[in-house]
């Protein structure tokens, strides 16, 4: 199970906004080259994002539903990869005196992801979220995040 923790100099508020925003999904998350919302209650249990993962010539479109969450605490989502299979990811944001710590938790649970899931595929998870963290702390940081949700 990939756990990588990101210290955002915002509050949890700011954080949440981010990622309550479908439109901002592929500016921080690792992967996607497009995102589109499916349903306008993001991020409502059960609402959908499809987005596009493109590596040259070669493209796929996937599906992230939410599972669970807490507004401003926590944010539980599934990301469908077709063939893949799908993967838990969990955002937990933890108040750290006028800052927030944002704790990633993910880990396949269906498919192929989960069948060849082994420890090198462990090794990639980390170096994922280790960007995929960075681009949040830096969306929610920087002037574009603080103008759109301050």
């Amino acid at each position: 199970m990939a756990v990588r923790n990101q210290l955002v100099h915002r509050p949890p508020t700011a954080v949440w906004a981010v990622l309550a925003d479908p439109t901002l999904y592929g500016e921080w998350v690792v992967g996607p080259s497009e995102s589109t919302p499916l349903d306008q209650t993001w991020p409502q249990v059960g609402s959908r994002l499809r987005y596009t993962v493109r590596l040259g010539p070669w493209s796929t479109e996937g599906v992230t539903t939410v599972r669970h969450q807490e507004p401003g605490r926590e944010l539980e989502l599934e990301a469908s990869f077709k063939a893949l299979g799908t993967a838990r990811i969990f955002l937990q944001l933890r108040p750290w005196g006028e800052e927030t710590l944002v704790v990633c938790d993910e880990h396949p649970l269906r498919g192929l992801g989960g069948t060849l899931h082994n420890p090198a595929v462990e090794a990639l998870l980390q170096l994922r979220h280790r960007g995929m963290l960075a681009r949040l702390a830096t969306t929610v940081e920087h002037e574009r995040a603080g103008a759109r949700h301050a």
